[in-house]
C-alpha cells in the first residue's frame, strides 16, 4: 500500500513565515528553510525576531487566518486522495496549521508544537522527532507501506530520496542545481500524473 506524503508550505499553502513578514513589516522573517537547512537554527532566530518585535502567537495566527490555500492546492489534494491515502508532514506548529487543514477539508497532518508562555509569547517549539519527515517516512516504510513524496525546500530532500519516488515541487532554481536527480514540477497537474504512475 502507498502512502503520499506532502510538504504543507510552498505546496499546498503559502508560506507562513513569508505572509506574517509581510503582514508585520518584519522583512528578516522572509527566510525559510529554502534558505536554511538547520531548522533548530532557523526557528531559534525567528523566535528572537519575535521577541524583539513584541510579537507572539496572536499576531502570526491573525495573519494565518487570512492565508487562503495555493491556486489548485485543494483540487490537487481532493483528486489525489481519491488514489491513494496521504499525510501532510509539516516542520511547522499545530497552532499554525489546523486553520488551514479546515480550507484544505482536513487531510491528515503530522508537525510539530509550539511552547507559548502566558502572555502569548513564543518561548521554544517541540519537534515530534528528529529528523521528523525522514523518521516519519521510514516509520511507515517499517509498518508494510510504501511512500511517494514531494516537497520544495531542503528539509524536504531527506524523506524525497527515501522514498520509492519522490519530487521537487515549485522548489528554487539553487535546490534544483544541486538536486539534478529529482524531477521537479510547476504545475499541480504534472505533479498529480507523477504521483499517479508511481502509485
Amino acid at each position: 500500500m502507498n502512502i503520499v506524503c506532502l510538504d504543507m508550505e510552498g505546496v499546498l499553502v503559502p508560506e507562513i513565515w513569508i505572509e506574517f513578514a509581510k503582514a508585520s513589516g518584519i522583512s528578516e522573517l522572509t527566510r525559510t528553510t529554502r534558505d536554511e537547512p538547520d531548522y533548530d537554527k532557523l526557528m531559534n532566530w525567528r523566535i528572537g525576531v519575535l521577541r524583539d518585535h513584541g510579537m507572539g502567537l496572536k499576531e502570526i495566527q491573525d495573519v494565518i487566518a487570512t492565508i487562503e490555500p495555493l491556486p489548485g492546492a485543494k483540487a490537487f489534494l481532493d483528486e489525489l486522495r481519491k488514489h491513494a491515502q496521504v499525510i501532510v508532514l509539516s516542520d511547522t506548529f499545530e497552532q499554525f496549521a489546523m486553520p488551514l487543514m479546515e480550507k484544505l477539508n482536513w487531510p491528515t497532518v503530522f508537525c510539530n508544537t509550539l511552547d507559548v508562555a502566558e502572555d502569548g509569547a513564543i518561548t521554544g517549539y517541540q519537534m515530534r522527532c528528529i529528523p521528523s519527515k525522514l523518521t516519519t517516512v521510514q516509520a511507515l516504510h517499517s509498518c508494510g507501506f510504501d511512500t511517494i513524496a514531494s516537497g520544495d525546500s531542503y528539509n524536504d530532500l531527506d524523506m524525497i530520496r527515501a522514498s520509492k519516488a519522490g519530487f521537487l515541487f515549485c522548489t528554487t532554481e539553487g535546490i534544483k542545481a544541486d538536486n539534478p536527480d529529482i524531477q521537479a514540477f510547476e504545475d499541480y497537474d504534472d505533479l498529480l500524473n507523477a504521483i499517479l504512475a508511481a502509485l
